[in-house]
């Protein structure tokens, strides 16, 4: 609930580790109301979509991104510092969610499981064949 004042400005601010190669574009973004709109809308909406099974290619799309952004925001110290691997940057719950995502983009899970099969045969969508990019 957006009236609740929800911001990003506590984590963005004081949780980042220690030695965040991004240490400076996590503390601008910090008390942006823009990225907290971002953030709340975001996941929201692209929740809803994938379970919907609606534009399924762009909301894996964006929630793919908004891993990543999660991800980045996690590391400490660079790349060598994720090592070992079993519990270091590459084998980490936002990078299998990112791959998870942008696969359900890449096989057009929306046609399979979803609504996309039904708003692609809409008439409006025939006419503009740049939407069928963005279901799938």
């Amino acid at each position: 609930d957006p009236s609740n004042n929800w911001t990003a400005a506590g984590y963005l601010a004081n949780a980042i580790p220690e030695g965040n190669p991004l240490m400076g574009l996590w503390s601008s973004m910090a008390g942006s109301p823009l990225i907290d709109m971002l953030n709340m809308w975001g996941l929201t909406l692209a929740g809803l979509a994938l379970i919907l099974g609606a534009f399924v290619r762009f909301s894996a799309f964006w929630g793919a991104v908004m891993m990543l952004f999660y991800w980045a925001a996690a590391l400490e110290g660079g790349i060598l510092a994720g090592l070992p691997l079993a519990h270091g940057w590459v084998v980490d719950d936002h990078i299998v969610y990112a791959v998870l995502l942008f696969g359900l983009g890449a096989f057009g899970a929306g046609r399979i499981l979803g609504v996309d099969a039904y708003l692609e045969n809409m008439e409006f969508v025939r006419r503009n064949r740049w939407m069928s990019l963005v279901m799938g």
